[in-house]
């Protein structure tokens, strides 16, 4: 995903938008807002989204409806999801919300703190995913096309059998080499 992706911030009540906007905002991420669950699913379906931090309960298309559309869509499958409550521990929603997929479900009033820990793991973590899998495909692509141009791929350079690996300061036997190399 390129650089520009943003963490979608959604929630019916504007000053939890804010207070969420204002937690996030020293992380420097883009962020976006939504008020409403088909207002979300418009904006994730658009592109662009790293991160999803959605409110449960909203009038219509609840947070769970969206989770739900979003893991059967191959393009928003495994975009991270952190679900927000302010109506405390619930079994049954923690089993329904970690049943599709989702990263974490926070109850309000939102520690900013942790909110940012966990944000900037799901988030960077999601990014070098779809960055591993952007390379590969380009591998993918450049040995199909070399195997259909009846070429080898290019192998990778190996060192020699024989080359000297440097060991790390304090480990391994050469330890007393390192010391006596400094002196």
């Amino acid at each position: 995903m390129p650089s520009d992706a943003r963490i979608l911030i959604v929630d019916d009540h504007e000053d939890t938008l804010y207070a969420l906007e204002s937690a996030l905002a020293p992380l420097g991420y883009r962020l976006g807002r939504a008020t409403s669950g088909d207002e979300a699913l418009k904006q994730v379906l658009r592109g662009q989204v790293g991160l999803l931090l959605l409110d449960v309960r909203m009038p219509g298309v609840s947070g769970l409806d969206v989770v739900r559309y979003m893991r059967r869509v191959e393009q928003t499958q495994h975009i991270p999801v952190v679900l927000l409550t302010g109506f405390g521990a619930d079994l049954e929603l923690s089993s329904t919300a970690f049943g599709l997929g989702v990263a974490d479900l926070v109850m309000k009033p939102i520690d900013p703190w942790a909110l940012r820990t966990k944000v900037r793991y799901l988030f960077d973590t999601h990014q070098r995913h779809l960055a591993l899998q952007h390379e590969v495909r380009e591998l993918r692509a450049l040995v199909k096309d070399h195997t259909e141009a009846g070429e080898h791929p290019p192998r990778p350079a190996l060192p020699h059998p024989d080359a000297r690996v440097p060991t790390q300061r304090g480990q391994g036997a050469h330890t007393g080499e390192l010391e006596q190399d400094r002196t």
